[in-house]
């Protein structure tokens, strides 16, 4: 067996993970108020009225969308927000009218009417609470994505067909058929009012967010809902006075629910139906949101790591992200101090609590209940008004419950104001909020992972017959699709010359067991065979036939070898053959020559896994074990601790009382690495055996045809920082300049630094680069230096402190009132270093463009600029936001790069609901 085994893959000692309360997995959702007590912040009252003034479009919209009373969509919207607000388990997310219900309950009120639709909710919103005292939320997340997504996906066509026909002047019809079927002749009977009223509010909820510059900055403060109907109301009332508008009756009309009258399996149905859409449609915005609103606790914005601010807090963010507290002991620019590098970093703040989904569906159970009782519509919590309340910088439960009271007054004092709404604003409003439910996102990964015809499925049964029906033609199509996969076994046989390779792909069970015996009884006994298992299931059937087949080709001298899809031995980890020696990752952990009593004749390059093939007796461990996850113990120990990321510049790496146990156990990392010149030797030893062999042809067509790099990297000289591995690039992508704390100096600045100008002359002028990435990264030694003290004025400034001045106007730019403080999408900066951190990388964006023969390049539009932050805790990468890198918008914020994501969308987009 070999010992080529990367140690951070070492799963046989409990010791090597980390504890719980560690910090290494970020908690994401707030904790609960403490004590009891309701704590309001200034930021949850701000973000309160915006929730408020997208709220109120949305829920009439909806109502208008069902055909429900006006007066029921803002009270579901009022107990949706107090009261699931006050009791759910997850204190960002906002309740209201379901979307997700629209098509399920516009149906209900024609078979049934509004009354018995109340009674129906009720109902729901019971059978909510008692399957959430029993702890089912969880159950009901195992219900394949693509069949969830493909029932957001399909109500959403469903909801934009039937708004279509009010956008266009007339009335939707009974089904989503019937609506597509009555659009020609809606369209013969056109009347221009309506539709235009609605192409005005669709082109202003597309464009708001999208206004460029200062003014865009200030206007994306107004939800573009509540803008769009604002504009179209304004329009309707100065040219289309005789428009259909809101017509809010008396609240002495107001009904409320009665006994049902019906069939009772039909309203067993109904109930059942409102309660799985209701409840699906909670629990993905509250995953969703959880991933979203991923804060630091209140105490780790107050922790001892934050010096005194030296000025007052910069002005409140844009609505767009979450704001900057307005607390004096948070996130605020710390003063150079000489005390603020030299004292020990504070203690991390103890984890927050995820979402709790059980009690957020009994949360969104009693708001059923009180809204049906009270005449309002299901509730449910929504993807869209949740993440406006995420990004206007809510902290804690006090932002939805006081959006819920803004709407309870609302429907008291602004009634003449809602009167003036125009029906055709709210209903294509409410098209976009459909058109917006069929993610391609979803698309994409659901075909990723084989199951779009799943998905396609449920998308046409909902269509088609409606929501119950859909979900269920869903579920059936998808235990069908598992069952043809667990019964496809592909196996073949190849002949090597005297060697037979046998590939078996798919899921062995018993009923591949007749295909696998017949396979491998027509192999001569006793010959040599390489068995490959691409699977990642083996019941005992198939595993005793091959057992049984291994023993007696050996009892026969035969060498029987069985390895997984990437070539290695299934007896060791996958990572050993397939990445330990890879090329361009000969990293710290990944040493292969460095291992105890491991030769370099011994290692496996990637072309010649195979090459000591033994005789096996037992070569699969235990009948469940599986062919990619089956490590078995090694005596590599742990590395030693890595330093902290506080140190600064030159200095080395000092003890910390927060490290784990988990990392400081074993023996020091020189202990089974070889230290200094050695490693250097060896390093260099293994790129010449296993590396140098596969890019050599590469490598000499660059040295004969020179460098023709598209991008210049300019990032710290941080040694955790390998560039290459995190661009995934290779020999002649990058351009790099690597200096400590990805300074670029401003042109002709006294003793500027000439290295730095001069290649970012030659990348541009002369290699003619397509675009410029400075890139910072998190635990920044430099940005750590510069929020300590200067050096006395008495002694002769270091070369270390002429150099870092030049990262002095970025901590002007983070005490400065006069620029937004760079953010991360999702949530905030976790301390002042990572403040320092994120705006170093936007200040150096602006020093960039000082350079002549880059704004000259700006100019021509023959150059792009992007800012990127890497948080190596993470390993996770963050791009600033092309406005921003460009120079043209002012709302820095650094958006997550996800895999096959690089546009970097947010959760709550992704959640497609």
């Amino acid at each position: 067996m070999s010992a080529c085994v990367p140690t951070r893959h070492n799963r046989t000692s409990r010791s090597s993970r980390p504890p719980r309360a560690s910090g290494v997995k970020r908690p994401h959702s707030p904790p609960p108020p403490r004590g009891g007590r309701f704590r309001i912040a200034g930021a949850d009252v701000s973000a309160s009225i915006t929730v408020f003034l997208l709220a109120v479009p949305m829920s009439l919209g909806l109502a208008v969308a069902m055909d429900a009373p006006l007066q029921a969509g803002l009270i579901s919207a009022a107990i949706g927000g107090i009261v699931a607000g006050l009791l759910g388990g997850t204190p960002l997310q906002v309740s209201g009218p379901s979307a997700g219900l629209t098509v399920v309950t516009a149906e209900l009120i024609q078979v049934y009417g509004w009354r018995t639709t109340c009674a129906i909710t009720i109902g729901a919103g019971l059978l909510q609470i008692l399957l959430g005292s029993l702890r089912a939320a969880r159950g009901a997340l195992a219900v394949s994505p693509a069949i969830v997504h493909g029932t957001l996906a399909g109500i959403g066509v469903a909801i934009a067909l039937a708004q279509l026909h009010i956008v266009l002047g007339g009335s939707p019809q009974s089904s989503a058929v019937a609506n597509a079927l009555a659009l020609p002749g809606q369209l013969g009977r056109l009347s221009p009012a309506a539709p235009l009223i609605g192409v005005l509010t669709i082109t202003v909820l597309v464009l708001w967010p999208r206004i460029p510059g200062q003014i865009g900055s200030g206007a994306r403060r107004v939800p573009a809902a509540l803008a769009a109907v604002v504009t179209a109301t304004t329009v309707a009332a100065l040219a289309a006075p005789g428009i259909a508008r809101v017509d809010l009756p008396s609240w002495r009309a107001h009904v409320l629910p009665e006994m049902p009258h019906g069939p009772v399996l039909a309203l067993a149905t109904a109930v059942f139906t409102v309660m799985l859409v209701a409840s699906l449609e909670s629990l993905l915005a509250a995953m969703a949101v959880d991933k979203l609103s991923a804060a630091p606790s209140p105490t780790a914005r107050t922790s001892a790591s934050f010096p005194p601010p030296a000025t007052p807090p910069p002005p409140a963010a844009s609505p767009g992200a979450p704001e900057a507290p307005t607390t004096p002991t948070s996130h605020t620019p710390p003063s150079p101090t000489p005390s603020a590098s030299l004292s020990p970093p504070s203690p991390p703040a103890p984890p927050v609590r995820r979402a709790d989904l059980d009690r957020e569906l009994r949360a969104q159970g009693i708001a059923n209940t009180l809204s049906g009782l009270v005449g309002g519509l299901a509730v449910s919590g929504g993807a869209v008004r949740s993440s406006a309340n995420v990004r206007a910088g809510a902290q804690g439960r006090a932002s939805t419950v006081l959006h819920g009271v803004w709407v309870l007054l609302a429907t008291g004092l602004l009634v003449t104001v809602l009167e003036w709404i125009p029906l055709a604003a709210l209903a294509a409003l409410v098209m976009m909020v459909g058109i917006q439910m069929v993610s391609l996102a979803h698309i994409r990964n659901v075909h990723k992972h084989r199951e779009f015809l799943v998905y396609g499925a449920t998308i046409t049964g909902v269509v088609l017959f409606g929501v119950l029906k859909g979900v269920t033609i869903g579920i059936a199509v998808a235990v069908a699709v598992a069952l043809h996969r667990l019964a496809r076994t592909r196996i073949t046989v190849t002949d090597q010359g005297g060697e037979h390779l046998v590939v078996v792909r798919g899921q062995l069970t018993f009923l591949a067991v007749p295909r696998l015996s017949r396979t491998l009884g027509r192999l001569p006994q006793g010959g040599n065979a390489v068995v490959e298992l691409d699977g990642f299931f083996m019941d005992h059937a198939a595993y005793e036939a091959i057992q049984d087949w291994s023993t007696a080709q050996a009892a026969h001298g035969g060498r029987i070898v069985f390895t997984g899809r990437s070539g290695g031995r299934i007896a060791e980890p996958a990572s050993a053959a397939h990445s330990c020696c890879r090329p361009w990752t000969p990293w710290r952990n990944h040493h292969c020559h460095d291992e105890p009593g491991r030769t370099p004749e011994a290692v496996h390059g990637p072309g010649t896994p195979f090459t000591d093939a033994h005789p096996v007796t037992d070569p699969l461990g235990t009948p469940h074990d599986m062919p990619h996850d089956t490590p078995t113990p090694t005596p590599t120990p742990a590395p030693a601790s890595a330093p902290s990321p506080n140190v600064a510049p030159g200095r080395g790496p000092a003890p910390s009382p927060h490290r784990s146990p988990a990392r400081t156990a074993g023996p020091p990392a020189e202990a089974v690495r070889p230290a200094g010149g050695n490693r250097l030797i060896s390093g260099l030893s293994s790129f010449q055996r296993n590396t140098a062999p596969l890019v050599r042809e590469e490598l000499a067509r660059l040295a004969a045809e020179g460098q023709r790099p598209s991008q210049l990297f300019i990032t710290c000289a941080d040694s955790r920082l390998v560039t290459s591995m995190i661009t995934a690039s290779g020999p002649g992508d990058l351009f790099t300049v690597r200096n400590i704390g990805n300074l670029v100096p401003l042109p002709n600045a006294e003793s500027g630094d000439d290295s730095v100008g001069a290649a970012i002359e030659y990348a541009v002028d002369v290699l003619e680069v397509e675009s410029i990435t400075i890139c910072g990264h998190s635990g920044c030694g430099a940005m750590q230096a510069l929020l300590g003290a200067k050096p006395d004025p008495h002694t002769p400034p270091t070369s270390l402190w002429r150099w870092l001045r030049h990262g002095l106007p970025s901590l002007e730019r983070m005490a400065s009132r006069h620029h937004a403080w760079a953010r991360i999408s999702g949530r905030l900066p976790t301390d002042a270093l990572e403040q320092l951190c994120l705006t170093n990388v936007v200040q150096q964006l602006d020093h960039l463009r000082a350079h002549e023969s880059v704004a000259r390049r700006l100019a021509e539009g023959t150059l792009r600029l992007h800012g990127m932050y890497f948080h190596v805790g993470e390993a996770q990468a963050y791009l600033l936001t092309e406005g921003a890198s460009s120079g043209l918008e002012l709302d820095e914020v650094f958006d997550r790069v996800g895999p096959g994501d690089p546009a970097g969308s947010g959760e709550l987009e992704r959640a497609g609901v």
